[in-house]
């Protein structure tokens, strides 16, 4: 498989929600089957939610990889993936502030995870996000800044989501996180929109 056939197994085409399955992670992807073979994820138990709410979207905002893991947990229920990732990866011999790699192996193996899904629409949204997007500290100068923020646009408006059904948003964060408030301004102000199309 290419990137872009990749891509098109997280956006099929016609589904709904993957207007907003951001492409970038998908661009730099070469020989994804010898990186699938490589790498070792896992399916995670999600004990928060036992069977597919069809009024209830989902944020996954964890680090790294573990939102993707979690994001198949949830498509088992029904639920469909939707990877927002926007950060590049460094060139080769460079140092960056986020490490994007490993979310780039993870899409792989989603990929022929979801392959063997059916996901029937209309599904409701569990959105991807890595929590360590907004790391920002350089050891040095010449670290490369691949870090990125998520803004209104990134997302479906308050008025979409009421559209198709969904009146609901549950936030899934590391346990041990710490708030940090570029990351307060991007979901929590996106949410506080979606509270006041919804009362």
């Amino acid at each position: 498989m290419t990137g872009r056939e990749i891509f098109k197994i997280w956006a099929p085409s016609g589904a709904r929600w993957v207007e907003w399955v951001r492409p970038v992670p998908f661009v730099t992807m070469d020989h994804p089957e010898q990186v699938y073979r490589a790498s070792n994820f896992t399916i995670p138990g999600i004990p928060y939610m036992e069977e597919r709410k069809t009024d209830t979207g989902i944020i996954l905002d964890l680090p790294g990889y573990g939102s993707v893991e979690e994001g198949l947990a949830l498509a088992k229920l029904g639920f469909r993936p939707i990877p927002l990732y926007n950060g590049t990866n460094e060139q080769q011999g460079a140092a960056a502030l986020v490490d994007n790699h490993m979310i780039s192996r993870a899409l792989v193996w989603g990929a022929l995870e979801l392959k063997a899904l059916q996901i029937a629409d209309p599904a409701p949204p569990a959105f991807l996000l890595d929590s360590n997007r907004t790391h920002r500290f350089k050891m040095n100068v010449s670290m490369f800044d691949n870090s990125w923020d998520l803004y209104s646009q990134d997302m479906p408006s308050p008025e979409y989501c009421l559209e198709k059904g969904i009146k609901k948003m549950i936030v899934k964060e590391p346990k041990e996180k710490v708030i940090k408030k570029p990351r307060q301004r991007t979901w929590k102000g996106i949410l506080a929109n979606y509270g006041k199309v919804w009362r």
